[in-house]
């Protein structure tokens, strides 16, 4: 889908990068970088080349580097989501918690945006909440603007920030400028963090803390082009992709698996997919026996 062009590179400063790894959580999960102004240069906004999609290569502990785009139509995909249990981004140490599990492999440019499946260079360990509703948001606004009209192009980018040689990244910077439109135009950190955990940057593991603190996650309300998933019964909380497809995946033998579930990830010709449990079971399908 990409094209090689002069435009397509890190339009992140890498002292920026810097700045941001050193920042500290407090209670804040998203904030503004620079007024919010997203700072791209003219030759960031050009659109001579039409739309393009880069990837960085990972690095030598081999972690994700960067994403940079220029996002249109002609970009998003025609086909459902793929899976992408094959890909074990850095400090993939997962963890169930009391409603789903700690991380999800989070897509650098999300897959509604450029169609990018198991692509190693996208993935990255991402907690739920750095997921959805963080990044979520940000890239249902996208996707809603691009679909106006095939004349919308948005320079987009996002940058994983990690502290020096921990294998998870502290959060991701974002920023995104619709062209010839403020219609989209943010510049934002986010960190990568999930209320009630403490996390190992180093190597991905985590302990539950005693006290869950007040999460800093918009209220419903809040956040545009996005229904929350989770509802009070856990038979009804719902495992989709960010177009709605059901990620449970459903076995030959009729057994059920959840994202991050231990045969989740051996399951690699589902023979059926469903959005929550109750559905699954509906359809004759069954949990595993451990």
């Amino acid at each position: 889908m990409s094209q090689s062009s002069s435009t397509n590179q890190p339009a992140s400063k890498q002292t920026d990068s810097d700045d941001l790894a050193n920042l500290n959580y407090s209670n804040q999960q998203t904030i503004t970088i620079n007024d919010n102004v997203p700072d791209f240069s003219a030759n960031d906004l050009s659109i001579k080349n039409g739309s393009w999609e880069k990837y960085g290569d990972l690095d030598h502990l081999n972690r994700v580097t960067y994403a940079e785009a220029m996002l249109n139509q002609d970009l998003m995909p025609k086909e459902k989501r793929g899976d992408i249990s094959s890909v074990k981004p850095t400090g993939w140490r997962n963890k169930k918690l009391e409603k789903g599990y700690l991380y999800n492999r989070s897509h650098l440019i999300g897959f509604a945006l450029a169609g990018e499946n198991a692509n190693w260079k996208n993935l990255m360990t991402g907690t739920q909440q750095l997921n959805n509703p963080e990044m979520l948001r940000h890239e249902m606004d996208i996707k809603y603007y691009l679909e106006q009209s095939p004349d919308n192009y948005v320079r987009y980018s996002v940058i994983p920030i990690f502290r020096d040689n921990e294998l998870v990244a502290r959060g991701v910077h974002m920023r995104a400028q619709s062209i010839n439109s403020d219609a989209i135009a943010f510049n934002i950190y986010i960190f990568n963090v999930q209320d009630g955990v403490s996390i190992n940057y180093t190597d991905g593991t985590s302990t539950l803390t005693k006290e869950t603190p007040k999460s800093s996650a918009p209220k419903k309300e809040e956040v545009k082009n996005f229904e929350t998933t989770q509802n009070k019964s856990e038979n009804h909380e719902e495992y989709v992709d960010t177009q709605g497809n059901g990620l449970i995946k459903g076995s030959n033998s009729h057994i059920y698996h959840i994202p991050g579930s231990k045969y989740y990830d051996k399951t690699t010709n589902p023979k059926a997919w469903f959005k929550t449990i109750e559905e699954a079971e509906n359809a004759g399908y069954r949990p595993p026996k451990n």
